[in-house]
């Protein structure tokens, strides 16, 4: 079908030739990617490093993600518009690994996850988006914004606390319990910066809220710093020490140079320990991060064909992901995935192509190399209101509650459950069970839809009176696992006193082994009870199931029509 030829189809930067190749790209467009690419990279400079402090790394490794596989990403993926780098519905999953491997089992996680995304791009499993119900992605990204934002608890307040309990109600206990050391600068500063971001798009001006937000929060530091404040910043919480000896506060303000993964220092400080082990170890969070980061990138896809109204290539949109997670670790990258805020801003800032995209990660270099000096000046209070805004509107608070006032009571379930599973336990668990919860109540709904009827007095379609102890009835709806038996069993109670039962099969439209196996006994039953069976008007599927069953016509016992008319004839004639 060639209309559905982009869900199938697996060709490498797939986006970037159809825009700029297959259609002409012109300097026009080529300045509308420049000025997209400029504004898009401005945003993403200062997300990119907050979401890096929030999985447990320098911030310098989230603007290396953002360059490096920000840019192949781009160059190599399916989707015109996506921009890719550092995202927060990845922070649960990498703050764990980095606590507990350190940088190094972060990158190698990170590497594992971009041969898995690859892998699932060659084996065309780009339609998965297709099978993950809206309740278990609202649950896991809701669940996923509550984490963030207890996280940002402690620099929101200026809390004295090096690290936090694993559980999720230890957290809570340990930051209610610190909460009245708080510091006053660094919540002026926090405050400062969450009511600029929430109050600046009133003004509908096209310069992003954090922007002048930071700005702000910045200047207030600079002035309470002035007058003996001890405000937390980038330049004081993190430092850095570069191959030929320079040590420094901040940020490096070089570029990232080649180096194996598992070469990066480990959770002691100590190079990593690569093994058999440790990649066990590594791989459950690895299939997490790519699975996930498939989910992220195809959905960013999927708004951004709404927006546009064009359609991206889901193979080679995964094929992008994953070589940029391959490639990225090499250069210290963490794990990135296709961002929706960062996309969307790039569309409405009016990209052209993926080049905008390339072109934003190119921005992050250059400000790595002239400004990294003075993104040292960031104070942690205020990377922890952009972040919580970012939990904010990532938690998509208005579909929450949309779903619940509008959606069946089994997915409110859905949502609840996956929700709570990933606040309280992690999200393989949560994405597993609300997928297997969803299954189930979907089964259920459907088996509930297979009905029969006795339609014996139905003169539409029974134009004549059946003979003695004749009965007509019609089976709506599948016949399968979670339906079949009842079905039958019902049957059977209906004509326990008949001498023939005609079966109207039109509204089945299949059949599968544990239908067959429940006909295969009502069928027995029948012979059993001196009842002779009429099937009649099949649908194709089941009508070869039953004959890849080698179930055949018994003479006075079992017969079939391909038409209710017919049927009706052949019971008058008897």
């Amino acid at each position: 079908m060639p209309h559905r030829a982009h869900l199938f189809t697996l060709r490498i930067g797939n986006a970037l030739r159809e825009s700029c190749l297959a259609e002409p790209y012109s300097i026009q467009r080529f300045s509308k990617d420049l000025m997209a690419g400029v504004t898009v990279g401005i945003i993403a400079i200062p997300l990119a490093m907050a979401l890096a402090i929030a999985s447990g790394v320098p911030p310098q490794y989230g603007l290396y993600s953002a360059m490096i596989a920000g840019f192949l990403i781009a160059l190599t993926g399916g989707s015109r518009y996506s921009v890719s780098g550092p995202t927060a519905a990845f922070v649960v999953i990498l703050y764990p690994v980095a606590q507990q491997f350190g940088l190094g089992g972060l990158l190698v996680a990170t590497l594992l996850a971009g041969l898995i995304l690859v892998a699932l791009a060659l084996a065309r499993l780009g339609r998965l988006i297709e099978y993950i119900p809206e309740p278990v992605t609202l649950g896991f990204t809701s669940g996923i914004a509550i984490v963030i934002a207890t996280l940002q608890i402690r620099d929101f307040f200026g809390l004295a606390l090096d690290t936090l309990p694993e559980s999720w109600f230890g957290k809570i206990e340990t930051l209610l319990l610190a909460l009245p050391a708080l510091d006053p600068a660094s919540l002026l500063v926090a405050a400062t910066t969450l009511g600029l971001m929430v109050l600046w798009p009133r003004l509908k001006t096209p310069i992003p809220g954090h922007l002048p937000a930071l700005l702000a929060g910045v200047a207030l530091s600079v002035v309470l710093s002035a007058l003996g404040h001890d405000i937390d910043t980038i330049g004081s919480r993190f430092s850095y020490l570069l191959p030929d000896g320079t040590a420094g506060q901040g940020i490096p303000p070089v570029l990232p140079s080649f180096e194996w993964p598992w070469l990066q220092p480990g959770p002691d400080g100590t190079v990593l320990e690569l093994s058999f082990e440790t990649l066990r170890a590594l791989l459950p969070a690895a299939f997490t991060i790519a699975m996930l980061g498939a989910i992220e990138s195809l959905l960013c896809a999927v708004v951004l064909d709404g927006m546009t109204g064009r359609r991206h290539n889901a193979n080679t949109e995964l094929l992008g992901q994953g070589l940029g997670n391959l490639v990225a670790p090499f250069f210290g990258g963490i794990t990135a995935t296709a961002a929706i805020a960062r996309s969307a801003a790039n569309y409405r800032a009016g990209a052209q192509s993926p080049v905008s995209a390339m072109i934003h990660a190119l921005v992050v270099m250059a400000a790595l190399l002239a400004i990294a000096p003075l993104l040292s000046y960031l104070p942690m209070a205020s990377m922890a209101a952009m972040l919580l805004m970012v939990a904010w509107n990532m938690s998509e608070a208005h579909k929450v509650v949309a779903l619940v006032r509008r959606a069946p009571t089994g997915d409110i379930l859905v949502l609840a459950v996956c929700l709570s599973l990933t606040v309280l336990f992690d999200m393989v668990i949560a994405i597993s069970t609300g997928i297997v919860l969803a299954s189930l109540l979907f089964v259920r709904d459907l088996a509930a839809m297979t009905k029969v009827s006795e339609i014996s007095g139905n003169r539409r379609l029974v134009p004549e009176p059946l003979p003695k102890n004749w009965s007509l009835y019609k089976i709506n709806g599948p016949l399968f696992f979670a339906a079949a038996d009842r079905v039958f069993s019902e049957l059977e109670l209906l004509c326990r006193y008949n001498r023939g039962v005609l079966l109207y099969m039109d509204g089945v439209p299949m059949l599968d082994a544990g239908g067959l196996a429940a006909l295969e006994k009502f069928i027995a039953s029948c012979h059993s009870n001196n009842i002779e069976l009429l099937i009649a008007d099949l649908q194709f599927q089941p009508l070869k199931a039953l004959a890849r069953a080698d179930i055949r016509p018994i003479e006075g016992q079992l017969s079939f029509s391909p038409t209710l008319a017919e049927a009706l004839d052949m019971v008058s004639n008897r």
